[in-house]
């Protein structure tokens, strides 16, 4: 078990009162609470906190492809694909199979689909990732947890960035924060466009949050608002052929298919989602956590096979009682709570006539509704700490298709399935080890049970496994450097896996078993300069090997066993170098890398390794209350061609999407803050 976590925004810069301020000298300490336990070590690793993301702004998949095991993917602007040890076998696009909260309330939904795309780089100052099943404490899944905090400052102040970059690409980033006594209040707005690399892949998103929060008598209330208006196009995955003759086209007309251009494949999406919290302190030892949210998608999707309108409106609520004592050398931590989901959703598909939807397919409504039961405790002593934690988790699918006459009900139940978790944390003289055991359980998402395809699949069976963990932890240097060590061991039963026909449409089917072994490594060194003009380095460096394997899966007359699994590089390496310096001027070096990745089950065909080296430099300052930070970089400097986001087990070959050659980006920002 372990977490990880990047802070993009550094929250307490210093005053200065009537002189300048170079730099920060001090890095803040960050708290991670997650599983409901405080005690560092045994639950987090907090890497560097820093002002930047080691690249643009317009997207995070370079952000999240710094952490080892995380793969973040992006087919085109605006279409992502997230991948925690191997999950995005489920995801021919979007994220399924990881649970992702914004500030406690769930961003996904009861089907268990989320659309992370909604989400603009101001929404939040953190992203902490936990890999492997969690389960015990936040429901159903097999893949990983993402848990993002939203953006807050500690002042008053008010925030404007501009920075655009080749194809067109154009954003804004706004906040604006007012504090008085125990009140806060957070507006942020994001504007997000670009004509992207390809053929038919435009994007443009517009954004808006809202927090506030107020604290009296022990108590704390927080509210949340968070709106995104996307359009996104979608130019669909080449043949090897096609890729290499023209890796800027979209996917021509083949066969009695049309062309993504013909159709105006594309994607028009809204979502809205608003939470309330509500904490409590009941004593000196009880305190309760309880968040009610209520959402809303709006999805259109012109594709080559199909047009597809759905609309999802979901609510749900997460209650947690916690107990804390200390007595003597030692502290118990109790935590037991339940969390529920319920969501309605109408999926009307229809023949798509040059990007209209024309005759009626299919038109379905979907109830959905799931709930998990859990408790965990922690008891620690001196340099050992024990966890144990369970859940109960029940999830329920009805599915009515309307144009098919009689009406029927198919009613999909995935009942009583138990998620324990164990950890076992020893401090040595030598090194911090972590040993965790636990079990996951993911039932089919909606847009499994029911794919593009538009055929119900009654077959499908949820996934489930034990998962193995040892953590090895050390600081040294007086925590200039931190190392650590990951190996795990995950066997996986009922892996639901993603096909696709000749049109693109994906569909589902359970492989049987998957073995995966993997080894993850991360080093971190931080340095402060008291004199001389440089004010701190930091070099930081992660590694991924991933030993994924088919057991046993045979379909019809196929046998996959013993096979690879696709999708997933053996290897990834990332390395990253940041040098700030005392007058202001900062760079940025960031290099990843992965290994070739088979495409289908059959291994038979690969995408090959590539190289992603990018740069930043940039100027900051701070002169009393203003701050103004000025900067420009270049991603992709090898200028690779290369395939970000294949689409696993396509028919008739067409795996590659194509990501952007070399480009270049330039902004500015900046912030009044009162002292």
């Amino acid at each position: 078990m372990r977490y990880l976590i990047f802070v993009f925004f550094l929250l307490n810069l210093p005053d200065a009162a009537a002189q300048e301020s170079d730099s920060v000298k001090t890095i803040a300490p960050v708290t991670v609470q997650a599983f409901q336990q405080k005690k560092e070590g045994a639950t987090a690793v907090v890497h560097r906190v820093t002002y930047e993301p080691p690249s643009s702004k317009g997207s995070l998949v370079t952000a999240l492809n710094t952490i080892a095991g995380v793969r973040m993917e992006e087919r085109s602007p605006g279409s992502y694909r997230i991948n925690i040890r191997g999950s995005s076998l489920r995801s021919p696009f979007g994220v399924r199979n990881v649970k992702v909260y914004w500030g406690g309330i769930p961003l996904t939904d009861p089907g268990g689909n989320t659309y992370f795309n909604q989400l603009a780089f101001n929404n939040f100052n953190s992203i902490t990732v936990f890999k492997g099943p969690a389960s015990s404490m936040y429901g159903a899944g097999t893949g990983g947890l993402i848990l993002t905090e939203p953006k807050t400052e500690t002042k008053s102040g008010l925030g404007l960035e501009y920075f655009t970059g080749n194809y067109n690409a154009r954003h804004i980033l706004a906040d604006g924060n007012w504090k008085k006594d125990n009140y806060i209040n957070t507006v942020t707005y994001a504007h997000d466009q670009s004509d992207g690399y390809r053929a038919q892949s435009a994007m443009q998103r517009n954004n808006f949050s809202w927090n506030t929060r107020m604290k009296w008598n022990g108590r704390e209330l927080m509210a949340s608002v968070l709106f995104s208006d996307l359009y996104y196009q979608t130019p669909g995955a080449l043949t090897l052929k096609e890729y290499r003759q023209d890796p800027r086209a979209a996917r021509p007309k083949a066969g009695a298919f049309p062309g993504a251009e013909q159709v105006n494949a594309a994607i028009w999406q809204k979502n809205i989602t608003a939470g309330v919290t509500h904490k409590q302190k009941f004593g000196i030892y009880w305190s309760n956590t309880t968040t009610g949210y209520g959402s809303y998608a709006l999805v259109k999707n012109s594709a080559v096979r199909n047009f597809e309108q759905r609309m999802e409106p979901h609510f749900g609520g997460r209650t947690v009682f916690d107990f804390e004592k200390k007595w003597g050398p030692y502290n118990l931590q109790w935590s037991t709570g339940a969390e529920a989901q319920q969501g309605y959703s109408a999926i009307r598909v229809s023949d798509n006539k040059n990007g209209k939807p024309d005759t009626l397919q299919t038109d379905d409504d979907v109830t959905i509704g799931t709930y998990s039961i859990f408790t965990q405790g922690m008891l620690s002593w001196k340099s050992w700490s024990y966890t144990a934690g369970i859940s109960l988790n029940r999830s329920r699918l009805v599915f009515s298709r309307l144009n098919e006459y009689p009406v029927t009900e198919q009613v999909f139940r995935y009942n009583n399935e138990m998620a324990p978790r164990f950890t076992v944390l020893k401090k040595f003289e030598v090194a911090d080890l972590l040993a965790t055991v636990s079990r996951g359980f993911s039932p089919p998402t909606v847009a499994e049970v029911l794919p593009s395809t538009t055929i119900i699949n009654p077959d499908l069976k949820a996934e489930h496994g034990w998962n193995y963990e040892l953590t090895a932890k050390k600081a040294l240097l007086n925590g200039q450097l931190r190392l650590e060590a990951t190996g795990f061991y995950f066997n996986l039963s009922q892996a639901l896996v993603q096909r696709r026909d000749s049109s693109g449409a994906d569909y589902f089917t359970n492989a049987g078993r998957i073995r995966q072994k993997g080894l993850e490594l991360y080093a971190n060194y931080t340095h402060f300069f008291e004199t001389g003009m440089a004010d701190y380095f930091t070099a930081e460096a992660n590694y991924a090997h991933s030993h994924f394997k088919y057991i046993d899966f045979l379909r019809t007359t196929q046998n996959y066993s013993g096979n690879w699994v696709p999708g997933v590089p053996m290897n990834t390496w990332n390395a990253q170098l940041d040098l700030v310096l005392k007058r202001g001027i900062y760079t940025d070096v960031n290099y990843y890398t992965a290994s070739s990745v088979f495409l289908n089950d059959a291994n038979g065909e690969k995408a090959p390794a590539y190289h992603l080296l990018g740069v930043k430099l940039g100027y900051r300052r701070q002169v009393h209350a203003v701050q103004v930070n000025i900067y420009a970089g270049a991603d992709n400097l090898l200028n690779e061609t290369y395939s970000l986001g294949n689409d696993i087990n396509a028919a008739g070959g067409r795996y590659y999407n194509a990501a952007p050659l070399r480009n270049y980006y330039l902004g500015a920002a900046i912030r009044l803050q009162k002292n």
